[in-house]
């Protein structure tokens, strides 16, 4: 019906409900996280078997009837970002398996996590507006509910209200953009709207309606991916959200605006046409910045880390506005390593709340000593994060600096200096938890249970071997962004069939 990724994750989360009523009956509820886990490995060696294909085509594409011109369009970055999407949802429905016991509800739980990502990955292989915008709005529904789940307290539902909010206003933003796009070329096909937009020339008065579609574009999709002054929603939704999905929306999902807009900007809004990569690197600096000013200021280390994740989606938009291969593949790959980085992270995080009960800082201090296993694998990504040696987080950082020092020197400035600042709250939290008197709260932690500790070590020694062993995940990161900058092969791929 669509690719076989998405048909595999679209009958695992339309069974999900029935397999959960079957594991409430049993009496063996924990079946539904090892029931999604296994769905998203299946899903994984399914995208394995595209990734052979788009290697040996560059470009797939799978027409749908549900509207002219609406297919699926698979290439190397699609290929990438699904891989992102379903190892971190894998991790994350592996850790829900003892972190969620005690909640009530899994069944919806564990079918809205295989929804969202099945919207996440049908937005990467959307070649038109209608089935992206379809796809879009599954992940985002999905989210918005993943927000509010524990929904017995207030702070999950009014931190899911002002999410739902602001989402929907940069889905209404978007589809504006779409309609202005619509009007002007008749089309909503990706690939021959771009056709038809790079073969005239505009008129002045054209040119101010598409620069007007363009800012639409990117105050619709950043919303979702947290630029500063859009990110007042991701603070809020990270600590009122069950960890996983904590992890999922930094992890990926900010990851997913962030797709949308570069997809879109490169296909339709060329910078050879249209010059939008200083606005790009103006909010790439004010993002970083306001990002890790604001975790200096936090004691919820949730909050923290959200802070963090808009602060990091900062560095990647480095690479955006530079808009060469060598900064898309820095782009690229710091969305892939600041994936696993966070999302372990937030799975360590989630190891100490569900050990003592609390998100304070303050009240974790000597819970390192306590959870062993839990702090070395925390202290692997904060060290990723900063960007040091071997770890996988400093050779995306290097590319995306070396970059910028190519003609946006002034991008490779803030970079260093952000990255100072960070230094400062990572080194903080990990001295807390390591060096401090223990306070009352942490005497009971015990180490976090071996199904929380697996997803977390994986993803801490894939930090360490991609750092190491850089070539496969770099070679892919710049097969990934050479696809996106050809645009002739996308749209003669796509536009050659309609």
């Amino acid at each position: 019906m669509f690719t076989p990724v998405l048909d595999s994750l679209i009958i695992l989360t339309v069974l999900a409900p029935l397999v959960g009523v079957a594991a409430q009956r049993i009496k063996a509820v924990k079946f539904l996280g090892a029931y999604t886990s296994v769905g998203f490995l299946f899903a994984i060696l399914n995208l394995y078997w595209l990734y052979g294909e788009v290697h040996a085509s560059k470009v797939l594409v799978f027409r749908l009837t549900a509207l002219p011109g609406s297919c699926l369009v698979v290439d190397m970055l699609s290929i990438f970002m699904g891989l992102v999407f379903l190892l971190l949802g894998l991790m994350a429905s592996i850790f829900s398996i003892r972190y969620m016991e005690h909640d009530t509800g899994l069944p919806e739980y564990f079918t809205l996590v295989l929804a969202m990502i099945t919207g996440m990955v049908g937005t990467v292989f959307a070649g038109d507006f209608f089935t992206l915008f379809l796809f879009w709005e599954l992940m985002c529904i999905s989210s918005y509910v993943l927000v509010a789940f524990r929904k017995q307290t207030w702070e999950p539902v009014e931190a899911g209200f002002k999410y739902l909010i602001m989402s929907v206003s940069g889905s209404v933003l978007i589809l504006m953009a779409i309609a202005l796009l619509y009007g002007m070329t008749g089309t909503v096909n990706l690939a021959v709207l771009s056709g038809r937009l790079g073969g005239v020339e505009l008129t002045p008065a054209a040119e101010r309606w598409v620069y007007f579609a363009l800012v639409l574009v990117i105050t619709g999709f950043g919303i979702k991916a947290s630029i500063v002054p859009l990110h007042t929603w991701l603070p809020d939704a990270h600590p009122a959200a069950p960890t996983p999905i904590s992890a999922l929306l930094s992890g990926v999902v900010i990851k997913t605006g962030v797709y949308a807009l570069c997809r879109i900007s490169f296909l339709i809004f060329p910078l050879i046409h249209f010059h939008w990569g200083i606005l790009i690197g103006v909010i790439s600096v004010l993002t970083m910045t306001v990002g890790n000013i604001m975790a200096l200021l936090q004691n919820d280390i949730k909050r923290i880390l959200a802070y963090s994740s808009i602060s990091q989606i900062g560095y990647i938009l480095i690479g955006v506005a530079v808009g060469t291969q060598l900064g898309l593949t820095g782009a690229i790959l710091h969305v892939f390593n600041h994936a696993l980085m966070k999302g372990a992270a937030f799975l360590c995080a989630g190891a100490f709340i569900h050990a003592v009960g609390t998100r304070m800082l303050d009240e974790l201090s000597g819970i390192g000593r306590r959870m062993p296993l839990s702090t070395i694998a925390l202290c692997i990504t904060f060290f990723g994060l900063i960007g040091i040696p071997p770890l996988s987080g400093f050779i995306s950082k290097l590319i995306l600096f070396e970059a910028a020092s190519a003609g946006m020197v002034w991008l490779t400035i803030a970079g260093i200096i952000n990255t100072a600042i960070s230094t400062g709250y990572y080194l903080r939290f990990i001295n807390i938890i390591i060096r401090h008197e223990s306070s009352e709260r942490v005497t009971v932690a015990k180490e976090a249970p071996v199904t929380m500790l697996a997803p977390i070590f994986i993803m801490a020694l894939l930090i360490i071997l991609f750092g190491i062993w850089v070539q496969p995940i770099l070679g892919f990161a710049q097969e990934a962004a050479a696809s996106l900058l050809n645009l002739k092969a996308y749209i003669s791929a796509v536009g050659g069939g309609l």
